[in-house]
């Protein structure tokens, strides 16, 4: 062999390895898989985004974005999971192990509550079906959403949704209920909402005017409120709840987090309520710079999802 060529040699070894070392430095660090199809309803594909962290901690969480319920129709629509409402908790929550789940769910005005609800719970049944292939516990899952996702997150924790042993679909036999749930400014009891864009919001959502706060139970209306609503849901067995919510809310007032609190409370539910002072509706509106609530939704999971689950909660 000569001289030039154990040079070249060399030199082909060198290009090798860094070619392995730049592949590997791609590869480290947290990822994204986008458009995880977690259902196909009548052919419509229903997707979400899986942020994986470096080195999973065991533990998920779920996360649906505020809409109102609604998503503008057309085929460039822009998906619900590509909303930055809460990507600084998304980015806190990777860094520290978590695998987050983000959510697209169906919504107004094509379709209607209990769409949305249905969308995701599937989408729960799926992260649990699928949890030796994410690197998560199937009994440690948590819930993050503000506004109609806050609505959404707070079914997940309250409303019954155990698996259908017989049911064909792996998917549709799990459990949709979580262990942790983190509401920010949610609508909890919808027929008491009276501000006009929450409303608005609910009539497109619900495809029905809501039956109003002293409506006695016997519409249809109302009944399909109380069914729609959080807080009607609400036993013992729940999961820990933190809500976080401004006391200026003029589209999901702060008396919603109240009801929901007292609600839980009484049902002696572990309960947190975190009134913004003069914060609006939305993490990025008017007095919500005064407070770091991705840190605050952070310490919850991390306080409450590390415990062990009970019997109840592991449902």
């Amino acid at each position: 062999m000569t001289r030039t060529t154990v040079r070249r040699s060399a030199i082909a070894a060198v290009v090798a390895l860094s070619s392995i070392g730049a592949r590997a430095s791609l590869a480290a660090g947290p990822t994204v898989e986008t458009n995880v199809v977690f259902a196909t309803y009548s052919g419509l594909a229903l997707l979400m985004d899986v942020h994986k962290p470096e080195a999973p901690n065991g533990f998920g969480i779920i996360v649906v974005n505020g809409s109102g319920w609604y998503r503008d129709l057309g085929y460039d629509a822009t998906l619900l999971k590509q909303s930055a409402e809460f990507r600084p908790a998304t980015q806190k929550l990777v860094a520290a192990g978590y695998t987050v789940f983000v959510v697209t769910h169906r919504a107004s005005p094509r379709f209607h509550i209990p769409d949305a609800v249905q969308d995701v719970q599937r989408a729960t049944r799926f992260v649990r079906a699928n949890a030796s292939r994410y690197g998560i516990r199937a009994d440690r899952i948590g819930a993050l959403g503000g506004s109609s996702g806050g609505h959404l997150v707070s079914m997940l924790g309250t409303r019954d949704a155990g698996g259908d042993s017989s049911s064909p679909d792996p998917v549709e036999r799990e459990s949709a209920k979580v262990q942790c749930v983190v509401a920010f400014y949610p609508a909890t009891d919808l027929a008491r909402i009276q501000t006009p864009e929450g409303l608005t919001a609910i009539s497109l959502g619900m495809a029905i005017r809501p039956p109003g706060p002293n409506a006695t139970g016997v519409s249809l209306a109302a009944r399909q409120f109380r069914d729609a609503s959080p807080v009607t849901h609400v036993t013992p067995d729940d999961p820990p709840f933190l809500l976080v919510h401004g006391d200026a809310d003029k589209t999901v007032p702060f008396e919603q987090s109240e009801i929901m609190e007292a609600a839980l409370k009484n049902a002696g539910v572990p309960v947190n309520l975190v009134r913004v002072a003069g914060g609006g509706h939305g993490t990025g509106s008017a007095g919500w710079d005064k407070i770091d609530w991705a840190s605050l939704a952070f310490d919850w999971f991390e306080s409450r999802l590390r415990q062990p689950p009970s019997s109840a909660a592991a449902r």
